[in-house]
């Protein structure tokens, strides 16, 4: 009823012909809902419904009535922008969708009239997201291909960092801008976890703050990595792929030509700088995932529509106050790149797998550890992250065999061990019951020995008070006697604040006046800065959209059916035939029974014509420029065909511009091109220019018929 009157009257005439005088927009309507409401004229459309037809219905019944550059994007890969108009455009003139304006915005929404000719029609997820089933477990993933980090992998790596004295080196002493890995640590890293970029698993530690530089090392962040430890299997994999992405994307270890890169961190890098676009990040693949059915593999296409169809749905949001809440893209090249670099998806043959993730369940009583010698065990796959992270503060890395991890328990990582507070009856306690109890008595007096040997010389690191006689007092006091780490000798202690500006306010708190704070002769870098937690995700992926039901056996339309449309249009060719129409009748009555415009035979009346040339081939130049100039005058899409090189047929799509006359030549000039050939001439950006006589093919794309 809002269409301008040349619209309605024409869209109209496209279904009763000549419309009597006087009109009455109402009662037009009502009529023509009477005739889309016919049973013969709703199994017609039906009939005329092709599998690209209902690819759209279903696209448009999924995305709950998209723009037009939203389902372009939903489309990407399998049709063109114009293409696509093109499309949409047949389907408009047949009323079987429609556009309407919604805060300014055109939207394409299914006509509800013909509900139950379109419903049957909506497609599941094979229509929309093709897939294929996975016989039996999912495909190994080829050499070279990412490294899923699981709850044992994850504790391997920081175990291998952690016992690293120096792992960066610095050229040219430029501090730790310049700081590179050092080939030893490159080279071991490669030899232990085969398939797995070091350098961008560090910068990802980083990156996520689990652990920080100091002094040529990567130190744990022990608060936040015991966040990360609460986390599910699944939520720690979709960090661990944001905090990739998030480096990348800043400039981050990207990998050389030999696949590893020395520097610790790009330009531009700032740990902490955007903790809520991690989270958000994580959020997103995490929700990414959850599309996946783990026993299907996935064509790039259905994955890039996933994606388009999480992005519509809400994308990445960042969390945090309303200052920081704001909207981000993962770009897909860039999600499927990560993706695969951590081995949460894996490519082989042009398909796409998820790998199954495992959360480590296990029986109570039931080792998770097998001691393959005194001082070396194997992990079993079920063991859980605490515990496999525990096993890792005091234990190095051995060898990553296959799916196979090793742990050696030595002097060195004891010490390391110690180091971070952990006693050997620790140590002792939590190997008892990893393994079932399967420990040799030698490993436990080696342990107590190497413990003995440990308290006997101390270094200690952070803030230390010194006590006059007659002060200790004060060691007792609140809150001062909380704070007391060790004791080192009477009237000294070590505090287990950093910073001693806390302490000193301290001691004023408990009426000391006079505080000695000698200047410190090389200070230590700081830590990790304020303690930032991994927020679970599961609260997120409420937010994942919801796809269709997967179609079950039997549930397409029979084959016999795919002939219907074909016969139906055989039917009203047979009927124009017989009315003996003149030339220009037939051809523009024909056209439209080819476009599965005629739904009835009283359709078939050229009284009302309104007369479109829309295509020309060959040699009708008049045609031709009959085609271009309706287009020029519409500014309508055109698509051109020529024979170019070897015979091959050259085609572009874009939007009529004008004619120009040139050297005796009528030229067609297109903007806003979707290819170009050496044919034409491409004059500045975005224009294309060819000779009418050279098109082999001039087809006029119409423009929509609701004028919106």
């Amino acid at each position: 009823m809002g269409l301008p009157d040349n619209n309605f009257f024409e869209l109209l005439r496209s279904v009763f012909g000549n419309i009597k005088t006087p009109f009455n927009k109402q009662r037009l309507l009502d009529d023509l809902g009477a005739f889309l409401s016919r049973k013969d004229i709703q199994k017609n459309i039906s009939a005329y419904l092709n599998d690209e037809d209902k690819k759209i219905i279903s696209a448009l019944a999924l995305l709950q009535e998209p723009s037009q550059r939203e389902l372009e994007k939903f489309f990407t890969g399998e049709w063109t922008g114009p293409e696509l108009h093109a499309l949409l455009i047949n389907l408009e003139e047949r009323l079987v969708i429609y556009r309407f304006k919604d805060e300014g915005l055109s939207r394409l929404a299914l006509n509800p009239l013909l509900a139950k000719v379109l419903n049957p029609a909506i497609g599941g997820q094979e229509s929309l997201f093709p897939s294929v089933v996975i016989e039996g477990s999912v495909p190994p993933a080829p050499p070279g291909s990412g490294v899923v980090m699981d709850s044992r992998i994850t504790a391997a790596v920081f175990a291998f960092v952690s016992s690293q004295e120096e792992l960066f080196r610095i050229p040219g002493g430029m501090g730790n801008r310049g700081m590179e890995l050092r080939k030893k640590v490159i080279d071991e890293g490669k030899k232990i976890f085969p398939g797995l970029n070091l350098a961008e698993t560090i910068q990802t530690l980083v990156e996520l703050e689990l652990f920080y530089i100091q002094d040529r090392q990567l130190l744990p962040s022990k608060e936040k990595i015991e966040s990360f430890s609460l986390l599910s299997s699944a939520e720690r994999q979709s960090y661990w792929a944001a905090g990739l992405h998030q480096s990348l994307s800043r400039g981050g270890a990207e990998g050389e030509a030999e696949g590893e890169q020395t520097s610790a961190y790009g330009s531009g890098y700032s740990p902490g700088l955007s903790r809520s676009r991690l989270r958000g990040y994580a959020s997103y693949i995490q929700r990414f995932r959850l599309l996946l059915e783990q026993q299907r593999g996935y064509r790039e296409l259905s994955l890039r529509r996933l994606a388009e169809l999480l992005d519509r749905d809400g994308g990445v949001k960042t969390w945090g106050s309303d200052l920081f809440n704001e909207r981000l893209q993962i770009p897909f090249e860039a999600l499927l790149s990560v993706l695969e670099k951590t081995g949460l998806i894996i490519a082989q043959e042009g398909y796409w797998y998820a790998p199954p993730v495992s959360e480590g369940s296990v029986k109570e009583g039931e080792p998770l550890i097998a001691m393959d010698t005194v001082f070396s065990f194997i992990l079993y796959p079920e063991i859980s992250f605490p515990d496999a992270l525990r096993l890792g503060t005091f234990c190095a890395v051995k060898e990553k065999a296959g799916t196979a991890i090793r742990f050696e328990l030595n002097r060195s990582s004891a010490v390391r061990g110690f180091d971070q507070a952990i006693s050997s009856q620790e140590m002792t306690e939590l190997l008892r019951r990893l393994s079932g109890n399967r420990l040799d008595e030698s490993l436990l007096w080696a342990l107590k020995e190497w413990e003995d040997r440990y308290e006997g010389v101390s270094l200690f690191h952070g803030t230390v008070l010194s006590l006059a006689e007659d002060r200790r007092y004060l060691a007792g006091t609140a809150p001062l006697s909380q704070l007391i780490q060790k004791t080192l000798a009477p009237g000294v202690y070590l505090l287990s604040l950093e910073d001693r500006a806390e302490a000193a306010a301290l001691l004023k708190k408990a009426g000391v006046d006079i505080i000695a704070q000698p200047s410190q002769v090389s200070p230590r870098a700081k830590s990790s800065g304020p303690r930032t937690a991994f927020p679970p995700l599961a609260a997120r992926t409420a937010e994942t959209p919801k796809l269709p039901p997967r179609e079950q056996e039997g549930d397409r339309a029979p084959e016999a059916e795919a002939n219907g449309a074909e016969a139906l249009k055989e039917r009203f060719r047979q009927a124009l035939e017989a009315k003996g129409l003149g030339k220009n009748e037939r051809e523009e009555l024909g056209a439209r029974i080819e476009r599965r415009l005629v739904l009835s035979e009283t359709q078939l009346d050229g009284k009302s014509l309104r007369f479109e040339k829309l295509e020309a081939r060959g040699l009708d130049f008049a045609g031709k420029s009959t085609v271009a100039k309706q287009a020029v005058d519409t500014l309508s899409l055109l698509e051109v065909s020529w024979p170019g090189g070897g015979g091959e047929i050259q085609r572009v799509i874009g939007k009529a511009q004008g004619l120009e006359k040139k050297e005796g030549e009528l030229i067609l000039v297109l903007v806003n091109t979707f290819g170009t050939s050496a044919a034409g001439e491409e004059t500045q950006e975005n224009i294309f220019t060819i000779p009418l006589s050279k098109i082999s093919h001039l087809r006029r794309i119409k423009q929509s018929i609701f004028g919106v």
